[in-house]
């Protein structure tokens, strides 16, 4: 009898800790470099891309739209052994530039710790890692991952990587070099945020090493939260060569550079049909006094806020929930705010035409797993706007 109870109890756990395993994987998301590492053939292939149209809607005036294929992207990766793996990136941009995204080797030492090396996409918020265009509704990605987290944003670094599956826990910890504030010029802005200083690993620099980490919880069905962070400066080709005791030199330098420290925080949700996301991003930025008076031109302050901040909340339904097809139409509404000037410093004068609202709505039609079409109306208005301009964007895309 006793025997009987036990063997009763311990199906019973066995069934709860599966039930567990089986709600908390339905709230682990992949991109297509996870989908890669997860297969066990030796070469491995998957791809991504989309082709898109933006017609701009002013009342009154003619303006012609734009076809583009906006991105091609390729992805090849070789298991050398079932710990060691490689994997890369390879994306056609606009039919005519060509870019590596990610090229980095993986060694696993055990079932939660993986070593990481290379090029590697920054762990920041939802898009930057999870952008291809099956993952998100909108013919265009979100406003605050283009000038707040500028995506696709990639360094060059090392790290570790894991997924700790009993607490629910994926983790990613890397060091890695930093944006371009100065090679003679300045690549942070007012006007772009941070986005000019991407390196992209292309012949990329190190001045100071800079840390990215992010955690995410899927632990609960249907809901995965995560946190992004990080920290570090600008890099500068004025420290290359100088002398550490050459006290003029070094300041001049140090007045060439933007302490960065940026803290993300998402949140997606589904219940059913209802598809609920969400993000947060803000930057403390430092020493942006000194950098704008020195990288100022023809006496002319650089405008560099003292921080940035974005966010947008979105909801969609999948409207063909209920029907017995595979196909999934979702209609949304998605709304956005971003300023790349939340604050100044106290020489500068707060520029309104970098804080906007963006409001985007449209329909995502999932023909298949892996193939969608998609159609949205996007209102954008900045602070000195007196009207929202209107776009209306068209597209297909693919992920496979």
């Amino acid at each position: 009898m006793k025997k009987t109870v036990l063997f009763l109890l311990l199906g019973i756990a066995c069934n709860l800790i599966q039930a567990q395993v089986s709600d908390s994987i339905s709230s682990f998301y992949t991109n297509s470099a996870d989908n890669l590492l997860l297969k066990d053939n030796k070469l491995v292939v998957g791809g991504y891309g989309e082709v898109h149209y933006n017609q701009p809607l002013q009342s009154g005036v003619h303006s012609n739209g734009l076809l583009d294929v906006h991105r091609v992207v390729m992805l090849l990766g070789y298991n050398f052994s079932k710990k060691t793996q490689f994997v890369s990136e390879l994306e056609f941009e606009h039919v005519k530039e060509v870019y590596v995204e990610q090229a980095f080797l993986q060694h696993k030492l055990n079932s939660f710790i993986n070593l990481r090396g290379g090029l590697m996409l920054i762990p920041m918020g939802i898009i930057n890692e999870y952008h291809e265009p099956t993952t998100f509704n909108g013919v265009e990605r979100p406003l605050v991952d283009k000038y707040i987290a500028p995506t696709t944003w990639r360094e060059i670094g090392a790290g570790i990587t894991g997924n700790i599956l009993p607490a629910s826990l994926k983790y990613q910890l890397y060091i890695v070099n930093g944006f371009n504030g100065y090679d003679g010029e300045a690549k942070v802005s007012g006007k772009n945020g941070l986005r000019k200083g991407r390196q992209k690993g292309a012949e990329a620099y190190v001045s100071s090493p800079n840390f990215s980490g992010k955690v995410e919880y899927y632990g609960i069905r249907g809901l995965n939260v995560g946190l992004s962070a990080y920290f570090g400066k600008t890099q500068s080709t004025l420290y290359d060569g100088i002398q550490k005791d050459d006290e003029n030199a070094v300041a001049m330098a140090d007045s060439s550079v933007v302490g960065i420290s940026m803290l993300g925080a998402d949140a997606r949700y589904k219940f059913g049909g209802l598809q609920l996301r969400g993000q947060l991003y803000y930057s403390s930025l430092s020493n942006t006094k000194e950098y704008n008076a020195f990288t100022g031109v023809d006496g002319e302050l650089n405008d560099v806020g003292s921080s940035m901040i974005g966010y947008y909340a979105e909801i969609g339904y999948d409207v063909l929930r209920s029907a017995k097809t595979s196909k999934q139409l979702v209609p949304f509404v998605r709304y956005e705010f971003f300023d790349t000037q939340n604050s100044v410093d106290g020489t500068l004068e707060k520029n309104l035409a970098y804080e906007k609202n963006a409001i985007t709505t449209g329909l995502t039609l999932t023909l298949t797993k892996g193939a969608v079409a998609k159609a949205d109306v996007q209102f954008v208005k900045s602070g000195v706007d007196d009207e929202y301009s209107k776009t209306l964007n068209l597209g297909v895309g693919v992920m496979f």
